[in-house]
């Protein structure tokens, strides 16, 4: 089997890049770079007392659902790019990576343009940090704790569409791993990259119904924006209560659920 993934280069990146390795014969990677600095090096978020602050938090709950990743070779080929140069290049460019049996997009740009249309045409898999309907755009799973909807944190995996976070649900992912809300948020990705793995291995990961969002629900459409330093000061002087709200099963699609431990 042949796997082909859009991504980023922050360690939980590359720990997915790891783990589809083991179950692909040839896995390609698109993957495009940012700071692995956030909030001390300018890249896609700013840098400021505040900002590095956050990430701080971040990254420490990265490391503890992730560790250190570094990408293994072996089977493995790796267009490296700048963040935003995707929508640079012309399809051809990517010519080689483009013959696999599964696409993933996770954690790179908005795919637009001739690529988005292939991607689109061979049921490419998105996995949406955040769950949609209820929250779309950027950032959703702060967003969710932000407005205390603490049982709206996980990951939507979905077809690929023309429109952000619209496209038919696969699953959700998300985690019962509530020691505070970087950890549980940083979990959610875990429970995501564990549960995609883990479908492709055992060929169920198209075999639930497709179902359609139901854009009625929605609670947040974020922006990069929105996200700033009064808004993070903010979510600092949270009380922000992780249990109180019940873990609501009609709530998701099909969920896979990361259970309340640390490997």
């Amino acid at each position: 089997m042949k796997i082909t993934l859009f991504t980023s280069n922050q360690s939980r990146h590359n720990y997915l890049i790891n783990k589809l390795s083991e179950i692909a014969d040839e896995l390609f990677v698109v993957q495009e770079n940012d700071t692995r600095f956030p909030g001390i090096t300018p890249g896609h978020y700013p840098a400021s007392n505040i900002f590095e602050d956050y990430f701080k938090n971040v990254i420490e709950a990265e490391k503890k659902l992730f560790g250190e990743n570094y990408i293994k070779c072996k089977n493995i080929n790796i267009i490296s790019l700048l963040e935003g140069d995707i929508n640079k290049c012309k399809i051809d460019f990517f010519s080689s990576f483009l013959n696999s049996d599964i696409y993933i997009v996770t954690g790179s740009s908005y795919i637009k343009g001739d690529l988005a249309e292939f991607l689109i045409k061979k049921k490419a898999i998105s996995i949406h940090m955040g769950l949609a309907p209820y929250y779309r755009g950027t950032d959703c799973n702060f967003w969710a704790l932000y407005d205390d909807n603490p049982n709206l944190v996980g990951a939507t995996i979905y077809l690929l569409s023309k429109g952000l976070d619209t496209g038919q649900i696969l699953y959700h992912a998300i985690s019962e791993i509530k020691i505070n809300p970087f950890i549980y948020t940083m979990s959610c990705v875990k429970s995501a990259f564990d549960s995609i793995v883990e479908r492709i291995k055992d060929n169920s990961i198209y075999k639930n119904s497709l179902i359609k969002q139901d854009q009625n629900k929605e609670i947040r459409y974020s922006k990069k924006i929105d996200f700033n330093e009064n808004i993070i000061k903010q979510f600092f002087e949270k009380d922000i209560d992780l249990v109180t709200k019940p873990t609501d099963l009609s709530l998701y699609t099909n969920p896979f659920i990361l259970k309340n431990k640390i490997n």
